[in-house]
């Protein structure tokens, strides 16, 4: 096996307190985790720490980047480490290391990990929109390699201290919470505005704790997995089984034909897309959050012209994580309550497979490390 360097491997003789490898999981191709043996990444540099990984969530973007090799347009180019929610430990801090809330950052500090890289020069973060960075580097996208490993470099500003009472699966599940709070930014939710979900994941089981939260009623999922299902009606929503039931004429059926103030697909943004511009009601918001598998988005256009629908479209987050960690600290979510399964980073293989799958009523899988 050939092993990659980076500019920190040169570092690593002259520092022999690091250990000279590690354990990684790399895509090599479709379905084609190899679990290997890498160069350890040594000392950090300016402005970034090394970091300790203890815990990894497998998101839904992972699935297709495992499945096809890709996402989108962007396509596996060399063996790649997948992996973006994720905390750690700081194990090192390079010079000029202030984390995300702009104070001084030290070894032996547990921190969840924003994985997204921004520039913070370019005119988009100028304006506020770091996460639509004409230069944006994100963990576990080509070339970028992520978190499914033991230590990795990471830029101190992505870095949140957390809170003690917080375990470090509660860390890794702080970024898909801070997809939803950004979601549900873009539908802007009123006290008592209806709301469907499309997508009983991760992050349409955040989506509605967030929207609950916020006096949304009543509040619709529609899913295919019962277990899913289940944990959404035990979060407050109203549960529609799509393979028994049409979900769109359920929602049309409940609300008087009206449909519903916002309707957020956070599935694999096929048909479901659809689905969800039919459910929204005439001036309605719909907001998509899902990754479509063959990068296509269709909808009828008659329903989303007749409905004047305001349409928007999540691209990941901005500078949720103060809040994430605010609404996680004073329990306002549950977070670890969607962990179904959790495995070690060794068998990380054996949990995407069964992920893929939605075998053994699987939710959220967690790799420890």
């Amino acid at each position: 096996m050939e092993i990659e360097t980076s500019i920190g491997d040169r570092d690593l003789m002259s520092n022999p307190s690091y250990p000279s490898t590690m354990t990684a999981v790399r895509l090599h191709g479709p379905s084609e985790l190899q679990v290997e043996q890498i160069p350890h990444p040594g000392p950090p540099g300016p402005g970034g720490v090394l970091l300790r990984v203890t815990a990894v969530g497998v998101c839904g973007s992972d699935l297709h980047a495992y499945k096809d090799a890709r996402i989108g347009d962007v396509a596996l180019q060399a063996p790649l480490i997948l992996g973006h929610e994720f905390a750690g430990v700081v194990e090192a801090v390079g010079p000029e290391t202030l984390d995300g809330n702009a104070q001084p950052l030290a070894p032996g500090a547990r921190v969840a990990v924003d994985p997204a890289q921004p520039c913070w020069r370019c005119e988009m973060c100028e304006q506020g929109h770091p996460n639509l960075c004409h230069r944006l580097h994100f963990c576990g996208s080509y070339p970028d390699h992520g978190s499914l490993c033991q230590w990795m470099h990471m830029p101190a500003r992505t870095c949140f201290p957390l809170p003690d009472s917080f375990s470090d699966a509660c860390g890794a599940l702080l970024e898909p919470l801070g997809i939803a709070i950004h979601a549900v930014d873009l539908a802007r939710i009123r006290v008592a505005n209806s709301v469907a979900i499309l997508g009983a994941g991760c992050i349409g089981l955040s989506i509605l704790q967030l929207v609950k939260l916020s006096g949304a009623d009543p509040i619709f999922i529609s899913d295919k997995f019962p277990w899913r299902l289940a944990l959404a009606q035990q979060y407050g929503a109203i549960p529609i089984n799509c393979e028994e039931t049409d979900p769109v004429q359920a929602v049309l059926a409940a609300t008087g034909s009206q449909g519903v103030d916002a309707a957020i697909e956070a599935a694999w943004a096929d048909h479901s897309v659809q689905q969800a511009a039919e459910m929204a009601r005439l001036g309605g918001r719909l907001v998509i959050v899902g990754i479509s598998e063959d990068d296509r988005l269709e909808f009828k256009h008659s329903t989303l012209r007749r409905k004047g629908l305001t349409i928007r479209l999540a691209r990941r987050m901005k500078h949720t994580y103060p809040r994430s960690i605010r609404l996680a600290e004073h329990g306002n979510v549950d977070l670890e309550g969607m962990i179904s399964h959790r495995f070690p980073l060794e068998q990380t293989p054996a949990a995407y497979a069964l992920n893929t799958a939605y075998q053994d009523q699987v939710v959220k899988i967690l790799i420890e490390v």
